[in-house]
């Protein structure tokens, strides 16, 4: 299990380094300016292996362009990172990110709750374009969460899943426990609702160890 400093400011990641965060997320859609520019700054601060995350609107994030509108803006930092976000929708320009050797986190956030037949067909098709499948879903339920916490289990390796929203934001401490390979955490603003900051993380991980 890997933490992850979300960032929306590259500066914020000397400091989820030294709060003890495994990898760092670049929320490109949040970060505004030049991209590249962006990465370099974050690289420059941090020694963490980078994700470079560039999120749709109909995802949680600010990036409203066609699929290649969002591979022609990535494109230029794809050689800077260890690993690209690359959504399901986005899937037919993973071959960039091949090309350029680097590793695939393939994505998908959805406002609602998947059924536990289609979580496993859905994280198929991301392994097939991607080398972690990361599942976002919004429970209505505990028994959703449950069921997703089950699927994590159950669920071929390496594998992300988490939540949307605050309502069960605990579920974000569990899944690691279950299997999640990643688990997101704030630096700074966070870059989504109910996130945990990487040092309250970091106190959980330690009381939640077996």
């Amino acid at each position: 299990m890997h933490v992850v400093a979300a960032l929306t400011d590259p500066a914020d990641a000397a400091l989820g380094e030294e709060q003890g965060a495994d990898m760092a997320e670049l929320r490109l859609d949040l970060t505004g300016g030049d991209f590249v520019r962006q990465v370099e700054q974050c690289r420059k601060n941090c020694s963490l292996p980078i994700i470079a995350t560039l999120r749709s609107v109909d995802e949680g994030g600010r990036f409203s362009g066609s699929a290649d509108e969002w591979a022609a803006a990535i494109a230029p930092v794809i050689p800077l990172v260890d690993y690209v976000d690359v959504e399901q929708r986005f899937a037919r320009h993973a071959v960039l990110v091949r090309a350029a050797g680097k590793k695939i986190i393939a994505s998908h956030h959805a406002g609602r709750m998947v059924p536990l037949s289609a979580l496993f067909a859905m994280e198929r098709e991301l392994r097939a374009f991607g080398d972690i499948p990361k599942i976002i879903v919004t429970p209505a339920t505990q028994d959703d969460v449950v069921e997703l916490i089950a699927f994590t289990s159950a669920a071929t390796k390496p594998v992300c899943t988490g939540v949307m929203g605050s309502e069960f934001r605990y579920a974000r401490a569990i899944l690691p426990l279950f299997g999640s390979e990643l688990v997101y955490c704030s630096v700074g603003t966070p870059t989504a609702e109910g996130q945990y900051a990487v040092a309250e993380f970091k106190a959980l991980q330690k009381m939640l160890a077996p």
